[in-house]
């Protein structure tokens, strides 16, 4: 029997959604997207091109096609209400309402219920509402560096770390440019990992580690982006996590699944939480409520289970863990992105993709005419590469980037083995 689905957004983490569920020949794709990604279009019966925060749009364009559930991509559609509103005209949604999603979408609230509820893992922290001189004065009175963080979404790009972007000076004035609305943090030292989990309101099934690199140059320098690339061991663990660490932040989030409950917010959908391994164990950078991009691409190539069928279950609330498998591979992403980003992306660039064999192409921020590829002005697309070994995995990942010419970049170095040792010894440092 067809299982109708819609995929809301456009972009690498959508097309490794779509792509994940079109293994299931009994699914049938209906998908929005702001601008048009050729992959999950081409997965799809039928695209409507609108704002993914268009919530009304995307729920008459749901209700005409009789989607029995909605997955969710993005953040901005979740702030949005996407979720209630599917609700309320009879269409389950993988995704949190707009109240649950604020574990990603208000970072004041994330931390206040962290410490309300007792949730291991909570930085030292201070909330500012529209007072600059207020978090100025404690940026005056900190003794160490801190985290400036904006209350609402930025894209992964609003955070600015003392002794890394800014100084002192330069944090007070970034906490003037955002008007006092600001969550100020001690700055954590370790190494941080993503664990992303199922969540179906009560029940949290976890899916394998990955670590994101931010930083848009080889080496972890220069500006942030949404991610340049990621990767994954074939235990799905990381040496510089041991094992009680990583026991520690699944409790973590199983916690925060329990405080939602308790708060009169069941969180249904995918939760994402950024760890920073410290001296003191994980502590929590932040919640998403959303796959990560590109993390999604990495942990949806090696996905065993029927993916539609782990979403129905989410969504009637029958998750665990004897529901969802992972291969025992070793994957590693590497994003292309246009030349001058992320500081001035060069759009309109020409593309061509050579032969890159069983590496799996996910489409991003990409531009499609008369079959012929260009850049816009984010990121492009992304290779995963699947191997029994990190080497195997980056050296597909690493050929299938190379096969591309034209106007983009990307950085060599992800899922090198000379960074993972560094990671494990920089993680011995400070023990």
């Amino acid at each position: 029997m067809d299982m109708k689905i819609l995929v809301v957004g456009g972009g690498g983490r959508e097309h490794a959604i779509a792509r994940a569920l079109s293994r299931n020949s009994d699914a049938k794709l209906y998908s929005v997207m702001a601008r048009r990604n050729p992959g999950i279009a081409q997965l799809s019966e039928k695209v409507l091109i609108e704002k993914e925060t268009d919530v009304r749009a995307v729920t008459a364009f749901a209700t005409e096609h009789a989607v029995d559930y909605a997955v969710i991509g993005p953040e901005a559609p979740l702030e949005a209400g996407i979720a209630d509103v599917l609700h309320e005209a009879g269409i389950p949604c993988v995704g949190p309402t707009r109240m649950a999603a604020r574990l990603e979408t208000d970072k004041a609230f994330c931390r206040t219920m962290m410490e309300k509820h007792g949730i291991a893992g909570c930085p030292l922290y201070r909330v500012f509402h529209g007072d600059a001189e207020g978090a100025c004065e404690y940026i005056d009175a900190y003794d160490g560096d801190l985290v400036v963080k904006p209350i609402g979404l930025t894209g992964g790009k609003g955070v600015k770390v003392m002794g890394e972007q800014v100084d002192a000076a330069g944090a007070k004035e970034y906490v003037q440019s955002l008007g006092g609305d600001v969550v100020l943090e001690e700055r954590l030292i370790g190494e941080e990992f993503t664990l992303q989990a199922f969540v179906d309101g009560n029940n949290l099934v976890p899916m394998p580690l990955v670590q994101d690199h931010k930083r848009a140059y080889e080496g972890d320098v220069g500006p942030n982006t949404g991610g340049m690339g990621t990767y994954s061991l074939e235990d799905h663990l990381f040496p510089f996590v041991s094992r009680l660490d990583y026991e520690a932040a699944l409790e973590i989030m199983r916690s925060a699944v329990a405080a939602m409950i308790a708060e009169g917010q069941p969180y249904r959908g995918i939760l994402y939480g950024q760890f920073m391994n410290t001296r003191d164990g994980p502590k929590v950078v932040e919640f998403n409520s959303r796959f990560g991009d590109p993390e999604a691409m990495n942990v949806l190539s090696i996905l065993e289970s029927d993916f539609s069928e782990v979403l129905c279950r989410i969504v009637e609330g029958t998750l665990s863990q004897a529901h969802v498998k992972f291969a025992p591979k070793a994957t590693v992403c590497k994003y292309l992105v246009p030349e001058g980003y992320p500081v001035a992306p060069v759009a309109g660039a020409p593309i061509t993709i050579g032969n890159y064999g069983d590496t799996l192409l996910y489409y991003a921020n990409i531009g499609e005419m008369d079959g012929h590829l260009s850049t816009l002005t984010s990121r492009t697309m992304a290779f995963v590469g699947i191997g029994d070994s990190l080497e195997e995995a980056e050296a597909k990942a690493e050929a299938a980037a190379g096969s591309v010419r034209g106007g983009v970049w990307y950085r060599h170095d992800i899922g090198k083995r000379a960074v993972l040792e560094k990671r494990i010894a920089h993680m011995r440092d400070i023990q």
